[in-house]
Order: C-alpha cells, then structure tokens, then sequence
C-alpha cells in the first residue's frame, strides 16, 4: 500500500512538472498571440491559441504525418533488433513481437512516470522470455547508454554546423542576474551531498559485518552480479557492424520523425535539413529531461529552436504540439495499449528455449 502510494505521488509531481512547464509556454506564447492580434485588430474573441493549434493541427500534411509514423516503427524496429544483439550472448533469443511489444510499453509507462520505461520494458521482458531481470536491466542499461551517446553525438553536430545560430542561443539563454545566489545554492547543495555520502560510508563502514548477513545485501550482490553479466554482453557481440548500423538507423529515422514533420506544416516546410537538426537537437534534449514524454521540456526548448530562424512563436507552439502529440502521445499510447492486450495472447503458449552464447 505504502509503495502504491509513494508511486501515485510520483506519478502526480512529474504529471504535475509536465503540465507546469506546458503551462508555462502556453502562457508565454499567449500572451505574444495576443498582442499580435491587438496590432492586426483581431477582436480577442477571435484570437485563441488554443483554437490556432487544432486549426493547425486539421490543416497539416497528412502524408508527411504518415510517414512520421512509419520512421517511428521503422526506428523501433531497429532498436528492438539492436536489443536482440544484446540478449543474445546471455544464452537468450527473445521473440521479435515480445522486444517490439516490451519497448512499446516501456514508452508508454514514461508517459506516466520519467525513467520508470526502462523497469517496465526489461521486466515485460523477463517475464515472457523467461530471463532473469537483472540481466535484462544490465541490456536495457547499454541500450539507453547507446543513446546518450547518441544524443551528445547529434547535439556536437548541430552545434558545428550551426555554431554561430547555437552559440547564440546559449548565450542568450543563460540567466546572468541570479549568478552569484544559483553559484552559492549549487555550493550548499554539494556540501549537502559530500555530508551525507560521509555518513553513510562512515555507517557502512561500522556495520559492515551485520550488513553482510542480511538478505537485502545477498540479493543486492545477486542482482548486481546479473546486472554486470548484461553489461558485458557488448564485448561479446557476433556482427558489431550491425550493432552500429541499427544504433545510427534509430537515431537517423529519429531525425527524419523531426524533418519531416516540418515538412507536413506549412510554417515550417521551407526550412531546410540544417535547420531540421537544430530542431531535432533540440527536441531530443527536451525529451531526456525528467517529465512525462518531454511535456513542456520538449515545446519550450522546440519553441526557441524555432525562433532563432525567425519562425513565429505561435507556429513553433502549433509545430511542437503537432509533433508531440502526434508521436510522443498518439504513438506511444496505440502502441502501448495495442502492448498491453496482445502480449498476454502472443504468449498464452510460448515456451521460450535457450540458445548457444
């Protein structure tokens, strides 16, 4: 009961982070619409944001919508043949459907909860496959650490092909006012940590020997020890040249889902492929960020992404939505719930089998 609750609240402050920081860019952007409005003498009865993102949202290439979609299965489909790699040297071959359908619910869960994707992927995992889940989680901890690779690769090569624009950016964003008191809270903060890591070693220390005889610490070793054995299947990879093909296609379909669609809204489809990859940079930032599927991280760093090539704020808050809602909600939801039903059914006489590391 106690753990529910403590997963409710968690649940509730992220979803509560999310819908702020949405907020937050809403007001902002509603408040420019609004004196854009009053200088082109539009009554505000006729002048709803809200009401500009669904006519927008109505008025969107569908073709390049569809084809957003099919980069995001296309993307999933690779990452579920890079996780394979993966499981395989641990004397495992998971089934295509149980992969797909473990990664699709892993998206869907962080929609709820940031972070709790990866516990909820490896475990639909270990259950259907039979593989112990620490061993999974040692796979699924390569994978994401693939990304943040990934990731810091794409934002490098934003930041070299359009240093000036970036630089820019950066400069502009940083809050020079608060310098001195952020400086003295960052300082607390670490003084605060050192402290309490201290203590802690100093406990650790002491009552080692007790430690050691209780359960919590034999099944702390266990899972370590299964966590590690993951880890390690990336020196024992069969075709690594796949492994690296798979890992650029799902970050090469990832900025095509960006690219194109721009290309499916009218504001947005003049700008080119450069421009693409800034957004996309961006966008992918706002997306690690700690809230329910990048809500709110994702507009707001879109938004000002956007604005650098002179893309008006209320366009770039109907693109950021059209893109959000229409993969990192509407995909991962279908996904997710088509996950939740057919999993069960797949598996209902599945007998998975061990094959040769």
């Amino acid at each position: 009961m106690k753990k529910k609750l403590i997963d409710l609240l968690k649940f509730l402050l992220f979803l509560g982070l999310g819908f702020s920081i949405l907020y937050l860019v809403y007001q902002h952007q509603n408040v420019a619409y609004q004196e854009e409005c009053q200088l082109k003498g539009i009554p505000p009865s006729e002048c709803s944001l809200i009401g500009k993102v669904v006519q927008d949202f109505k008025g969107v290439n569908y073709f390049w919508i569809m084809m957003v979609l099919a980069a995001y299965v296309v993307s999933n489909i690779s990452r579920l043949i890079r996780w394979n790699f993966l499981v395989r040297p641990l004397g495992y071959t998971p089934r295509w459907v149980n992969a797909f359908f473990s990664i699709m619910l892993g998206y869907f869960a962080n929609l709820g909860l940031p972070r709790l994707g990866e516990v909820v992927r490896a475990g639909s995992l270990a259950r259907y496959e039979k593989i112990p889940l620490q061993k999974v989680m040692g796979t699924v901890f390569v994978d994401r650490m693939m990304d943040v690779f990934s990731l810091a690769a794409v934002l490098s090569l934003a930041f070299l092909v359009e240093f000036d624009t970036l630089w820019k950016f950066v400069t502009e964003s940083r809050s020079g006012n608060t310098a001195d008191e952020s400086g003295l809270m960052s300082s607390n903060y670490i003084w605060l940590v050192l402290g309490i890591v201290v203590i802690l070693a100093l406990c650790i220390f002491l009552f080692f020997k007790q430690i050691q005889q209780t359960n919590f610490y034999k099944k702390g070793v266990h899972f370590i020890a299964g966590f590690g054995e993951g880890i390690k299947t990336i020196r024992n990879l069969k075709k690594p040249w796949l492994f690296v093909f798979h890992s650029l296609n799902i970050w090469f379909m990832y900025f095509l889902m960006t690219y194109m669609g721009m290309l499916a809204f009218q504001p947005t489809a003049h700008l080119g492929m450069v421009v693409g990859l800034t957004v996309f940079a961006a966008g992918g930032l706002g997306i690690v960020i700690p809230s329910p599927g990048g809500m709110g991280t994702y507009h707001a760093l879109v938004i000002g992404a956007l604005a650098l090539y002179q893309i008006a704020g209320e366009d770039a808050f109907s693109f950021a939505n059209i893109l959000f809602f229409s993969v990192n909600v509407g995909a991962n939801i279908l996904f997710g719930s088509l996950a939740l039903i057919l999993l069960p059914i797949v598996n209902k006489n599945y007998h998975p089998e061990l094959c040769s590391p």
